[in-house]
């Protein structure tokens, strides 16, 4: 397990990070986000050993991370890290050989990762040659040749069309199921809906929302239920605890409720009606959650 326990972090004067903590279990993807310049970067370099934090504590299965186990985590930065005079092979071993794997090893986990990319073609061929999205596979394959036991993505999908993108999400949840931790972080919140379970909202440093994603959209549940159908308006409106209906269009209204509460005595009007082809108790979006939160702080 990753365990990130009260982490500080000050430049100067400046408090970067603000008694940061949250875990990571094996087989766990975790969502680390927030705006630019929230502490995202500093989190990770702390992780990885190279930042020292003002305070607080960073383990890996209970010990310290130091050289003694970098050799088992994995990074993809949303930059380009890629020596591009290089040829894929070139780089391969280059970053392979630095995790302390054999050459053999490397050129056989490289092969099976061209082939599972459709890439193998360019093994040979330097890396400034490539395409924006061949470069991003490249960089993936790279950060994951030593089958990391913690893996950060930091904007893994940059530059990657929709069919490489599944390639992509194939590959880290295959990760995820062989036991490797995983942080992952975006500025898509749609893609962090798609891995994780569990994350953390930073802004200037500090945690403004924590927990699971499933209780957390529990917590932010509009309160709404989006009806269509032959609907007598006039008895939903006097169903205790509907406060307000929006028509929407002729036969489709927006049904405000106090409470989730009220859901169960909407639908069972409903049940009983004729023709009704929606009912859907709309469920807030992760970019809603993040932006009011994000908003809020700011305000404050």
């Amino acid at each position: 397990m990753l365990r990130v326990e009260n982490v500080t972090k000050y430049y100067g004067n400046f408090k970067a990070l603000d008694d940061l903590s949250f875990d990571v279990k094996e087989g766990e993807i975790f969502g680390l986000l927030g705006v630019n310049g929230a502490g995202k970067t500093t989190t990770f370099r702390i992780i990885m050993g190279l930042l020292e934090k003002t305070s607080g504590k960073v383990t890996l299965d209970d010990k310290p991370i130091d050289y003694s186990v970098t050799d088992n985590i994995g990074f993809l930065t949303e930059e380009r890290s890629l020596l591009t005079k290089l040829t894929v092979r070139e780089q391969a071993i280059y970053f392979g050989t630095l995790k302390g794997m054999s050459e053999d090893k490397i050129l056989e986990r490289l092969d099976y990762l061209l082939n599972k990319f459709d890439i193998m073609d360019y093994k040979d061929k330097k890396i400034k040659e490539l395409s924006k999205g061949n470069q991003q596979k490249i960089q993936f394959i790279t950060a994951i040749l030593n089958e990391p036991k913690l893996l950060i993505l930091d904007e893994p999908f940059s530059g990657l069309d929709p069919f490489n993108i599944e390639l992509f999400k194939d590959e880290i949840m295959e990760l995820s199921k062989k036991g490797s931790m995983i942080i992952f972080s975006s500025h898509r919140m749609d893609h962090v809906e798609l891995f994780c379970k569990k994350l953390v909202i930073l802004v200037n440093g500090k945690t403004v929302l924590k927990g699971n994603i499933k209780d957390i959209k529990e917590q932010y549940r509009k309160k709404n239920i989006v009806l269509k159908g032959n609907i007598d308006i006039k008895k939903i409106e006097d169903i205790k605890g509907v406060e307000k209906i929006i028509q929407k269009s002729d036969d489709e209204i927006e049904v405000i409720i106090s409470s989730s509460d009220v859901v169960d005595d909407v639908f069972k009007y409903v049940s009983k009606c004729k023709n009704v082809t929606k009912f859907i108790v709309e469920e807030p979006s992760l970019n809603d959650i993040f932006i009011s939160k994000v908003g809020e702080s700011y305000e404050k």
